[in-house]
């Protein structure tokens, strides 16, 4: 319980995360959000107060060395042939990235997935994890 305390939203990125889930739910291309946890204050909020539509921009605004939070809205067409707007939270996890970091984003995945009300977490490592993470959204888990 005193992890969830730990870490904060301000009212104004709570508002954001629930303007941004509702506002993608129909949309025709990806659209995303990337969030960092501040060091010193420990709270949540938008890296940038940018939305972007390609894969490839999510995956070069990735710094190599630190932790992010993604949220993605990524319409697709399933196997099946049914349109699909998953809305997903990729939890960011670069291989060389500091143990400190590491633990801090640790202990906030859960709070952060619910606040966003992501319908699953995916966790990548890599820029090429992000540009194949279709794949990963028609996979069962």
């Amino acid at each position: 319980m005193s992890d969830t305390r730990l870490y904060t939203f301000s009212q104004e990125t709570k508002d954001e995360l629930r303007k941004f889930r509702l506002g993608t739910s129909r949309a025709k291309d990806p659209q995303a959000r990337i969030y960092i946890i501040d060091p010193k204050s420990k709270e949540i909020r938008a890296q940038k107060n940018e939305v972007y539509s390609s894969l490839e921009d999510i995956a070069d605004e990735l710094p190599d060395s630190s932790p992010r939070f993604v949220l993605l809205s990524y319409p697709h067409t399933l196997p099946s042939g049914r349109l699909a707007v998953p809305y997903v939270f990729l939890y960011y996890l670069p291989e060389n990235c500091n143990p400190s970091s590491r633990m801090m984003y640790a202990g906030a995945v859960e709070l952060f997935r619910n606040t966003a009300e992501a319908q699953r977490v995916i966790e990548v490592e890599s820029e090429s994890d992000v540009l194949d993470i279709e794949k990963r959204l028609n996979s069962p888990n």
